[in-house]
């Protein structure tokens, strides 16, 4: 019993929230929610995806990503978007701690930047992966002669 209770406390310390983006069940029409580690990945898109400026009430809060639409991808890019990404799940994620972000570039043609996250959750100290597929020639269709 008390083994079920510390984990229950652990996972609950995680969050409940919205499912993102919104949605209700067909059978019962209730609002979708999300717990724990679900709930963490969708802020952390969602916190990710966010243009900064965006909520008037919380003009810090999102990455702030889309400056660097149609920037040169280089060294400098991969810095700058991992410092963006660092900063803005610093302010806005306070249920977990960053171990390492890398910046990769797949396809420099097509203007994919994959930025890999690995966090732990501060409460149960568990280790996790996150990858946000980022366009930098966002719906362009640019060739690079």
């Amino acid at each position: 019993m008390a083994d079920a209770l510390d984990k229950y406390r652990q996972s609950h310390f995680l969050g409940s929230g919205w499912s993102f983006p919104v949605s209700f069940s067909k059978g019962n029409n209730q609002l979708d929610t999300t717990e724990y580690e679900r709930n963490i990945n969708e802020s952390i898109s969602l916190v990710l995806g966010t243009k900064k400026m965006s909520r008037p009430l919380q003009p810090q809060f999102g990455s702030g990503l889309q400056e660097f639409f149609f920037n040169k991808m280089d060294e400098t890019l991969k810095g700058q978007i991992a410092d963006a990404v660092r900063f803005s799940l610093l302010n806005n994620e306070p249920r977990i701690t960053l171990f390492s972000i890398n910046v990769e570039f797949p396809d420099q043609g097509g203007g994919l930047v994959e930025i890999h996250i690995e966090y732990g959750f501060n409460q149960t100290n568990t280790r996790h992966n996150y990858v946000f597929p980022f366009h930098v020639n966002e719906g362009t269709n640019l060739s690079l002669t």
